[in-house]
């Protein structure tokens, strides 16, 4: 199964291990039990501190494996065959169980060995989903450091009566002992606010207890990450606040056109903008929500669960989301039927049919993916002719099971209370109301600034996004912005990086300019007393 490069790098990798592991493999006579043997097989043979026992009596998933140090419990678990975005997971399972380091900060590694309970997490996955990995390790990790968590590993597309009995439309979707947990996308962080409510209201206090920041950063996305390293660069007091690192990013599956790197993916880049900053002495605050900003000398930023911090300065780089169609159904069954991540989720509707919203770039290139896994793609778009670039669309009318209309608008997506079956839209040209019968529905129709909580305190354009002028400022003096939750227009990667260094920059001019001012006033006020 891997070729001779991969056996080469993984061999070099496998060369961290540090004491003696065991793969324990339950297996029986299907085609994907051989094709997991062959795969584990060939990676025992690399390193002589794995140990492989097969196992076909158990009650075990089949195929299946667990990851476990000799005389340990069986804490991580892989039902699945895991290549593509999932390699990684396996490789780090291995090493990480071999003895090589966490790469976690020590007050997160207390948190999870003081986790009271038992725990089994059981991660259902695709091996196209790019959010999954982040989630699939998170759960290792805690595996590994707490005697009592248990985290398994499902491939939907290997086990999908699985998938069909528990409902399971997205992924990656995580059951705590049996009960739904967390559907998406979920950082360690996030995992463990949820399960340590204790540990949250500690934080939150730590936090307010902070020192003010010259420089304190909301969002970190491009534009935040870029700001942060700009600023620390001047040698001033930084902080980054964030609800996620990466941002918008994370779900970017390809990155082709980020000058001087030929091709990525968004996770790649998120990690690589991570640890850039984190290269500099930079405060990251994540799984952090900003609530409210309170102008002043001295700017504050409330936060969802009830701290505080403040900055000299301040640079909004929130970002924006995927924008939803505000129809009846879409909020009621999302992640059950209703996606926006066609990567993540396709795999999910092998063979049914579904339907893309949007005709732009996205959309079109959505349906594209979609066309070669599902039944059939119907492609709705508002306007009258498609938006997206004239190369996507002559590919996707080639296609056969692709069907596309215009003119176009979606009023209600339908359902049976379980899962989406149809979709109704109004012909905008004849006004007749219309149905398609179908089981998933990928909404592509752009993205919304993070500004809600911004209002009635910075200017906002019609579109909701942060008005700044040429050098990154917003209405409110000390306060500027960046990214792609401005005005600025072209929301690229590239954009947002130079915006988020040049409202660093900017910042930076505001406290020398301030630090000026301050000293007149009071070499002023000290000639009026001494008079």
């Amino acid at each position: 199964m891997l070729d001779a490069n991969l056996k080469t790098q993984l061999a070099a990798y496998l060369e961290k291990i540090v004491q003696p592991i065991e793969i324990v493999a339950s297996l029986d006579g299907s085609d994907k039990s051989r094709e997991l043997q062959e795969l584990l097989q060939e990676i025992v043979v690399l390193s002589d501190k794995i140990t492989l026992v097969e196992r076909t009596d158990d009650s075990e998933r089949k195929p299946s494996f667990v990851i476990k140090r000799p005389e340990g419990p069986a804490g991580i678990q892989f039902a699945a065959i895991p290549m593509g975005h999932e390699f990684t997971s396996l490789v780090l399972a291995l090493l990480q169980t071999g003895g090589h380091p966490l790469k976690l900060e020590d007050s997160v590694i207390e948190q999870i060995r003081n986790l009271d309970g038992d725990y089994t997490f059981e991660t259902y996955m695709s091996l196209s989903c790019h959010n999954c990995p982040e989630v699939v390790q998170a759960f290792n990790v805690m595996a590994l450091l707490n005697p009592r968590i248990r985290a398994v590993t499902i491939d939907g597309g290997l086990f999908q009566d699985e998938v069909k009995d528990r409902e399971i439309m997205a992924v990656p979707t995580t059951f705590l002992n049996g009960a739904p947990f967390e559907s998406g996308r979920v950082s360690i962080e996030q995992i463990l606010a949820k399960l340590d409510t204790g540990g949250n209201k500690r934080k939150q206090e730590e936090l307010s207890a902070k020192e003010p920041f010259d420089v304190l950063i909301v969002g970190g996305g491009p534009a935040g990450a870029a700001a942060a390293i700009y600023a620390a660069r001047k040698g001033i007091r930084t902080g980054v606040v964030a609800e996620r690192f990466g941002g918008q990013v994370l779900d970017t599956m390809s990155i082709e056109n980020f000058i001087s790197v030929q091709e990525t993916d968004g996770p790649k880049f998120a990690v690589a903008l991570e640890q850039h900053v984190r290269s500099y002495e930079v405060d990251i605050m994540n799984v952090q929500q900003a609530v409210e900003l309170v102008p002043g000398k001295l700017i504050e930023i409330k936060l969802k669960d009830g701290g505080s911090l403040k900055g000299k300065t301040v640079i909004l780089s929130t970002g924006a989301r995927w924008r939803t169609i505000n129809v009846p159904g879409e909020a009621e069954y999302r992640n059950k039927g209703v996606a926006y991540c066609p990567h993540c989720d396709g795999p999910l509707f092998k063979g049914k049919r579904v339907a893309v919203i949007g005709g732009g770039n996205s959309g079109v290139e959505a349906a594209i993916d979609l066309a070669g896994i599902v039944g059939h793609v119907t492609l709705l778009e508002f306007a009258p002719e498609l938006r997206a670039d004239a190369v996507l669309q002559k590919k996707l009318r080639s296609l056969a099971n692709v069907t596309v209309i215009t003119s176009a608008q979606t009023s209600e997506i339908t359902g049976d209370g379980k899962r989406v079956n149809g979709l109704v839209y109004t012909d905008r040209k004849s006004e007749e109301t219309k149905t398609v019968e179908l089981e998933g529905v990928f909404i592509q129709i752009g993205l919304v600034p993070n500004t809600e909580w911004l209002k009635g305190t910075v200017a906002l354009s019609r579109h909701g996004e942060i008005e700044v002028d040429s050098h990154g400022r917003t209405s409110v003096p000390g306060v500027f912005a960046a990214g792609d939750v401005t005005t600025v227009p072209y929301k690229q990667i590239v954009i947002a990086v130079g915006e988020g260094a040049k409202a660093s920059l900017s910042a930076f001019d505001h406290l020398i300019r301030s630090s000026v001012d301050d000293e007149i006033v009071a070499t002023k006020s000290g000639e009026t007393v001494a008079a």
